[in-house]
């Protein structure tokens, strides 16, 4: 909530708040693959989910890194995800919410994005940009539109 406006939030906050909702439902996907480059002059930082064919690919897109944290167990070689979390990050003088203390804050930044992938594999990312992408399942999209599946002939 905008701490100016009692009961309101800003637009970046509804968005955190719905990526939060949609990639609840990731807990027991596995990361499958991790990308870093840049974008636009941009740090940017793609993480595909998987399940398997019957669940929807999901794809965490974020740009305009400022803090990327990534750990593996050695022992790991599967990194399933056991909980994700997106928190809203205020712009100053506003407090930040517990959690991304490695994080350093200065004045003129803009509000901001905290995503914890947590598993095996922790990664950390605050960023100035989220975009949450879910593909069709292959189930789903192997039904035609009357909704009948349909079985490909070789």
């Amino acid at each position: 909530m905008d701490p100016a406006m009692p009961g309101t939030a800003t637009p970046f906050e509804n968005m955190c708040h719905n990526a939060s909702a949609a990639l609840s439902s990731c807990v027991g996907y596995l990361v499958h693959r991790m990308s870093f480059d840049i974008v636009n002059d941009r740090d940017a930082l793609e993480i595909s989910l998987r399940r398997g064919p019957e669940w929807p690919d999901i794809t965490i897109s974020l740009e305009g890194l400022y803090h990327l944290s990534v750990s593996k167990l050695p022992e790991s070689s599967v990194c399933f995800v056991d909980e994700i979390l997106v928190r809203h990050l205020p712009e100053l003088p506003h407090p930040w919410p517990d959690g991304p203390t490695s994080v350093r804050r200065f004045p003129g930044q803009t509000e901001l994005v905290w995503l914890r992938v947590v598993g095996p594999m922790e990664i950390e990312v605050v960023a100035s940009i989220l975009t949450v992408l879910t593909a069709m399942s292959d189930e789903l999209a192997a039904t035609a539109p009357d909704g009948v599946r349909t079985e490909h002939e070789d």
